[in-house]
C-alpha cells in the first residue's frame, strides 16, 4: 500500500497464486510493478508454478518484471504440454505487443548481420 498526500491509502498491484477446481491460477491485478513482483517472489519463490489459467484481466499497468513473471508461467505451462488460458487486459496486450515488436526487430537485425553462405 502506498500513501497519498491526503493521508488516504491506495492499493498497488498484486500477483498471487490461487487454487481452483480447474487447477492453479496466477492472478495479476492493478499496477503490477517491481514491488508487487518482489512480494510475489518472497511469498511463492522465483520458480514458476504450473497453472491452468493466468488471470490478468484487471491489470492496469505492467512493469517489465511483471511481464517476465507472466511469460515465465506461460512458458512452463507450454513446456508441460498444458498451455495456460490467458485472460488479459488492454495493458497486458500492449506489453505483449511491445515485446513482440522488439523481438521482431531483434530477429530482423540478427538476420541482417548474419554472414551469407
Amino acid at each position: 500500500m502506498t500513501g497519498t498526500a491526503s493521508g488516504l491509502r491506495t492499493a498497488r498491484g498484486v500477483v498471487r497464486l490461487l487454487n481452483s477446481s480447474d487447477g492453479g491460477v496466477l492472478c495479476l491485478a492493478g499496477e503490477v510493478d517491481s514491488a508487487a513482483v518482489t512480494d510475489f517472489v518472497r511469498r511463492y519463490g522465483r520458480e514458476p508454478a504450473r497453472v491452468a489459467t493466468i488471470d490478468a484481466g484487471s491489470v492496469t499497468a505492467l512493469s517489465p518484471s511483471g511481464l517476465e513473471i507472466l511469460l515465465d508461467h506461460l512458458e512452463v505451462a507450454e513446456r508441460t504440454g498444458r498451455p495456460a488460458a490467458l485472460r488479459s487486459s488492454p495493458a497486458v496486450l500492449r506489453s505483449l505487443a511491445e515485446l513482440d515488436a522488439l523481438s521482431g526487430r531483434a530477429l530482423r537485425s540478427e538476420a541482417a548481420s548474419a554472414p551469407s553462405r
